[in-house]
């Protein structure tokens, strides 16, 4: 086993502990994706991720991102903490103002000006409307009737997330499902709060087969509802929304509107910093 620096970060909110924990383990060289599979398992979060020097001479790191039971090609809140603690580690990006994300979906920008961080949202690869039965399938799943679902469509960037509008911020923290019931479903649910509030829409994510079946902020959800609803005319230029107030969390996402581009801005903050032996 080797000493190697390690970090647990906060990212998505802009009170420490209350947004969606990352752990980190720099200089990942030499770790079999078993070791990397039982570490993320053993840490018990959301997600893990492995910094490693990166293959592609644009990129500033590679990172490889676990959840408890597999490995994602991209997710979002390991995107932004992964980049926070490459930096808090001494890491310098290439340019000036952004860094470049080697991971499983290819290179991601991250931007590193000012107080947020913020990544843009890689494209989609799967888009499309839910058939009838699986629609009917993720009603009864969340307790609705089908009816209730205002739209729905496969929003899949790394995650297998299919997105669910609502009518109301209120439905959506109203939602109670049973996470026996989700099987390998990962289900994203948003719904508007009323004009003047600080946040502009309410999101929650239910993830099936994970021991975190409701996960307290969403960075690859996010950006995944931010393509669907400006694509859809929901939205045309910047919002917040709010995460995880149904479990305890302030969980605060900054979806940026730039052309035809997706930014996902949040704030993250360092909690943990010492070594690990892997």
């Amino acid at each position: 086993m080797i000493a190697r620096r390690y970090s647990e970060v906060d990212v998505f909110s802009p009170t420490p502990y209350r947004g969606n924990p990352l752990a980190v383990v720099h200089g990942a060289e030499g770790l079999s994706e078993e070791q990397m599979q039982r570490f993320a398992k053993w840490t018990n979060l959301a997600e893990t991720t492995f910094l490693l020097e990166p293959s592609d001479p644009e990129a500033d790191y590679r990172v490889r991102i676990f959840c408890a039971t597999h490995e994602l090609p991209f997710a979002g809140h390991p995107t932004l903490g992964s980049a926070y603690a490459w930096r808090q580690a001494g890491g310098q990006p290439k340019n000036p103002g952004h860094l470049l994300q080697e991971c499983g979906a290819g290179l991601v920008k991250v931007r590193t000006d000012g107080e947020l961080l913020a990544f843009q949202a890689p494209p989609l690869t799967r888009y499309e409307p839910l058939d009838a039965p699986l629609r009917a399938r993720v009603a009864e799943v969340l307790g609705l009737d089908p009816e209730q679902l205002l739209d729905s469509t496969w929003i899949v960037n790394g995650p297998q997330w299919i997105g669910v509008r609502l009518a109301s911020a209120q439905q959506v923290l109203a939602l109670d499902p049973d996470p026996a019931d989700l099987g390998p479903l990962c289900i994203g649910v948003i719904g508007p709060h009323p004009q003047g509030r600080e946040t502009q829409f309410e999101v929650r994510a239910f993830v099936g087969d994970d021991p975190v079946w409701e996960d307290p902020v969403t960075g690859s959800l996010n950006a995944g509802l931010g393509r669907w609803m400006l694509d859809t005319g929901i939205v045309e230029a910047d919002y917040v929304a709010a995460q995880g107030t149904a479990i305890g969390y302030e969980g605060r996402v900054h979806v940026g509107i730039e052309g035809g581009d997706i930014w996902i801005g949040g704030q993250v903050a360092a909690c943990v910093n010492g070594e690990v032996r892997l």
